[in-house]
């Protein structure tokens, strides 16, 4: 007799697991194909009348006194109700909820985030203290000038940047005591606010409006990066106080050669003739031309040069005439990956040569003007660095007269974001030399 029960009961087992692993394999079947809706009904719907067919089996067998039986039957029961739960999940669907019961559904809004729409604005400010010779008690504090920075990234091809700042004069160095076009402080203006387009196909970036242009590596510096107090001596000379900008298009290319080792980038700008200095009063386009070049020399080293020509048209109230201005820069860059954050080496040394003289006492002159900088600056430690610089430099409506400059400085970097550096400026006008 027990062994019949034994036998019927694993028979009954055998059938419902059966039925429970064909449901199955159509299931994993279905899953295969596009899921459809109404057959995944369908099949939860057989798996519930099943489960309470097993159910009214089990009442059955308890109320005949028959237990062994009816605990293999909720023995099945209970796998049957794996298996259903098992294939709902495979076919992505949802175990129906019991009668009576509510489903509680979490809403997830898919409006667009405004926040991401916002431009990324930034505020940098650069406070200058001086005490010179014969006016120590005077003319030492000069917020030298506050820049709002504005970037908006429009769509993942293009993005629009402005850069507006307030600019208060003093503690300019000059090397010449002839200059003109300097601009006078005190007021608000756009330094760049352009928009450029960037991702585009061949490795090319566009960009419009009125920008810092790439002549050399360190014109598209704004001044509170400067690593040290003032541009270079031939760059205050030839183009004056303010970096090269003016209102046009930049078009720049990445080379698709040098692999792993070197980047070359190729640069080409027309603009519009506003700097006074080098153009006068012309409006006329001007034509700039720069090939940069990054080698990687090892883990620790490595090299950037910097090829540039500007060519525009000199004009005033008599002249008018072909100038051009030609730059050449380099930079070595000693950076430990193992000690990056406590020593570097940066050294970096450029010349400039500005032909097509203005007239001097009536006359004429052709002869080219030319300078040249170095300056390196080294980290002492995480917050210290120590630098100092050289330039020389011709006067562009002079070539007799020239000017030097040396200045040592000494930085301390309080974070990432301020820093406090120390520099003696020492200016000196003439020829170096013994006898002169």
């Amino acid at each position: 007799m027990r062994a019949r029960t034994s036998r019927r009961r694993n028979i009954l087992t055998g059938i419902l697991l059966a039925a429970a692993f064909g449901i199955l394999a159509q299931g994993a079947a279905a899953q295969q194909a596009p899921p459809q809706a109404d057959s995944l009904r369908i099949q939860i719907q057989r798996l519930a009348a099943m489960v309470d067919s097993l159910r009214r089996e089990v009442a059955r067998l308890t109320a005949e006194g028959r237990p062994t039986e009816a605990a293999g039957a909720q023995d099945a029961l209970g796998k049957l109700r794996a298996a259903a739960a098992a294939a709902a999940a495979a076919g992505g669907g949802e175990t129906p909820p019991k009668p009576g019961e509510t489903e509680a559904k979490e809403f997830v809004g898919r409006q667009r985030s405004l926040q991401s729409m916002n431009p990324e604005i930034s505020l940098t400010g650069d406070l200058f203290a001086q005490i010179t010779k014969g006016s120590a008690n005077e003319d030492n504090f000069f917020p030298r000038e506050f820049e709002l920075s504005i970037v908006s990234n429009l769509d993942p091809f293009s993005r629009a940047k402005a850069f507006i700042s307030r600019h208060e004069g003093g503690g300019e160095i000059v090397p010449f005591t002839d200059a003109h076009g300097e601009e006078e402080g005190g007021g608000f203006s756009v330094e760049e606010g352009y928009v450029e387009w960037v991702s585009l196909p061949g490795s090319i970036g566009l960009k419009l409006g009125h920008f810092y242009q790439q002549f050399g590596q360190l014109n598209r510096w704004h001044s509170h990066a400067y690593p040290f107090q003032s541009r270079s001596l031939p760059g205050l000379a030839f183009i004056g106080e303010e970096p090269l900008g003016q209102t046009g298009l930049s078009a720049h290319w990445l080379v698709p050669v040098g692999g792993s080792v070197g980047t070359y980038t190729l640069t080409g700008e027309v603009t519009r003739s506003e700097n006074e200095n080098l153009f006068g009063t012309s409006s006329r386009p001007s034509l700039l031309g720069n090939l940069n070049a990054f080698w990687v020399l090892s883990p620790a080293w490595d090299l950037d040069l910097s090829l540039s020509w500007l060519n525009g048209s000199y004009e005033d109230e008599t002249n008018l005439f072909d100038r051009n201005l030609y730059g050449a820069e380099v930079s070595f860059t000693w950076r430990p990956p193992a000690r990056s954050l406590y020593r570097s080496l940066n050294v970096r040394a450029g010349t400039m040569i500005l032909d097509g003289l203005v007239t001097v006492d009536g006359e004429h002159l052709t002869r080219s003007a030319k300078g040249y900088y170095t300056m390196a600056e080294t980290r002492l430690g995480q917050q210290w660095l120590a630098g100092g610089r050289f330039d020389w430099t011709e006067n562009p409506r002079n070539p007799d007269e020239t000017a030097w400059l040396l200045s040592p400085t000494l930085t301390w970097w309080q974070s990432e974001f301020v820093r406090v550096r120390g520099e003696y400026d020492l200016l000196g006008r003439g020829d170096m030399r013994p006898g002169r």
